[in-house]
């Protein structure tokens, strides 16, 4: 927002616009325009603030339940006065808020620690939900084998990493501090479009890495490199368990099967 001190230079259409925005955003700190009455910008200024902090409490729902009435509209006000838009559309304002907490808002004490993370969690299902990526069988074989064929990602899986379990947080379970293992999850979207959250470990969360980077290699060669990398006495074993993954992976439509316009690597 254009600083109201550099308004002089402005037309005073101009100026009057940006005394309504500023005082619209934080009526307690910017005077009203003088033509127009208190009742009135009142009534703008409630209903523009109210629509942006209902729309943030409905995304951010585990966030808004772990902060008090005082801590959360004080969020949510510095957001409203001080962050700059790079889109008007209205789905994409939860992002727009990510965006002011990850590069904006000065971290307060009473900030929990996991908020940035937290908040990164639950922008995920709406942007999901809004995303528009589709299911595109094309040059895929749906029950292609997946050990000995090049596994296809679905465009609406994101494997996702955490510090914190922020699938866990609630009002009973705020941890202070990390865990040592660090939260690994898979968003994605079935073939219905509901979406889905599931929890992983280490080795899932890699092979996931792996066929999304993937140029040619199967799945059974992904697997071995897992286990070349953890260094597992008994490969094989690691491609056992790595082929069951891959079914239940399937079935979950987090992979939509092989792609047949890959040749596999060798």
């Amino acid at each position: 927002m254009t600083a109201l001190h550099d308004m002089d230079k402005q037309p005073e259409f101009m100026r009057k616009q940006f005394e309504f925005a500023a005082c619209v955003r934080n009526p307690d700190k910017y005077a009203r325009p003088e033509e127009i009455e208190t009742r009135r910008m009142k009534v703008y200024a409630d209903l523009f603030y109210n629509n942006v902090e209902s729309f943030m409490a409905n995304t951010y729902r585990v966030l808004r339940a772990i902060m008090d009435d005082t801590q959360w509209h004080a969020l949510i006000r510095d957001y409203f006065e001080n962050h700059h838009a790079h889109t008007p559309l209205f789905p994409e304002m939860p992002r727009e808020f990510l965006r002011y907490l990850e590069d904006e808002r000065e971290p307060q004490e009473s900030d929990p620690p996991f908020m940035l993370e937290l908040a990164h969690y639950e922008w995920t299902e709406l942007a999901l939900t809004i995303s528009e990526e589709e299911f595109d069988d094309t040059g895929i074989d749906k029950q292609g084998d997946l050990l000995n064929g090049i596994p296809a990602l679905s465009p609406l899986a994101w494997p996702l990493s955490f510090a914190f379990p922020v699938h866990q947080i609630n009002e009973e379970n705020q941890p202070q501090q990390p865990p040592e293992t660090p939260t690994y999850l898979i968003a994605y979207c079935d073939r219905e479009f509901d979406v889905h959250f599931l929890e992983t470990n280490p080795v899932t969360a890699r092979l996931i890495q792996l066929i999304s980077e993937n140029s040619g290699h199967t799945g059974q060669e992904l697997l071995a490199q897992i286990a070349e990398e953890i260094g597992h006495p008994q490969p094989e074993v690691v491609i056992r368990g790595g082929g069951d993954i891959l079914d239940d992976l399937r079935k979950r439509d987090v992979i939509l099967g092989t792609n047949i316009q890959i040749q596999p690597s060798g």
